[in-house]
């Protein structure tokens, strides 16, 4: 996953709302979102599914949990051999934990992973761990971002996308906005490209908030909206190699806490 928007209690009738693409080489085979166990379950899952891995990038519950991962991009700092960075986000939905347990958590397990960062939320708050820079914390209301470096770097996608959900908010219930910000395939200007370890050409390609690069792209686009009663919608749309929409699922369920 390289972008993840997330308002949270931004807006009075809808406190989570969460626009995310997740890029990912073609050839890793997923499964789009879908209930892994009995939906009737408080703690069922409700998650793509990485095939090749078995974990996931995003994922909520009828418990009112949401977890959400992006990884961080430093070619230099890959090792061989760690585990699936995508479990980190299937084991936080499986469990219990209260968001400020599961970030004291993550201080002491993210190092074993290569570098990612991690929105984590019981339902009631929300919380972030960057494992490159060991920061976790809760955070407050307001509008947050992921790309693949921290919290909020203002890399254009990151910048763009922000403002593209502020004003996304004032057309709730209609989601149109929000999967359209999800669409934007324009390149950053060079001047404004960060330098994370990939060529330049790489760096335009990955600039933009939808992607489409050789063997590589968005995959898919997912877009939450749970409003005060607890309805959460969920649409996801995927993607094929040159951008042409594959498949989508809708669903929406009503949070009942454990």
């Amino acid at each position: 996953m390289c972008l993840i928007l997330v308002a949270w209690r931004a807006h009075p009738d809808y406190p989570l709302v969460v626009a995310a693409n997740r890029d990912e080489f073609f050839a890793r085979p997923a499964a789009p979102a879908a209930w892994w166990r009995d939906e009737a379950d408080p703690a069922a899952i409700f998650a793509g599914r990485d095939l090749e891995a078995g974990g996931t990038w995003l994922g909520l519950t009828r418990s009112g949990r949401f977890a959400g991962l992006t990884n961080y991009r430093d070619p230099l700092r890959v090792r061989d051999g760690t585990p699936s960075r995508g479990a980190l986000v299937a084991d936080f939905l499986a469990s219990g934990e209260r968001t400020e347990t599961a970030l004291a958590r993550l201080r002491v397990e993210g190092p074993r992973y290569n570098g990612f960062n991690l929105f984590v939320s019981d339902g009631d708050t929300l919380g972030i761990y960057e494992s490159e820079s060991g920061a976790a914390r809760v955070l407050e209301p307001g509008l947050h971002a992921l790309s693949n470096h921290l919290l909020d770097t203002p890399w254009p996608k990151v910048t763009a996308g922000k403002s593209r959900l502020a004003r996304a908010l004032s057309a709730l219930p209609d989601d149109t906005p929000l999967r359209e910000l999800l669409r934007d395939d324009r390149p950053a200007p060079d001047a404004a490209l960060p330098r994370t370890g990939v060529s330049l050409a790489w760096e335009r390609m990955l600039s933009s908030a939808f992607i489409r690069a050789p063997g590589y792209g968005t995959r898919c686009s997912t877009v939450v909206t749970r409003d005060r009663r607890g309805w959460t919608h969920v649409t996801e749309s995927t993607w094929s190699a040159v951008g042409l929409e594959t498949g989508r699922v809708v669903e929406t369920f009503q949070t009942r806490p454990r």
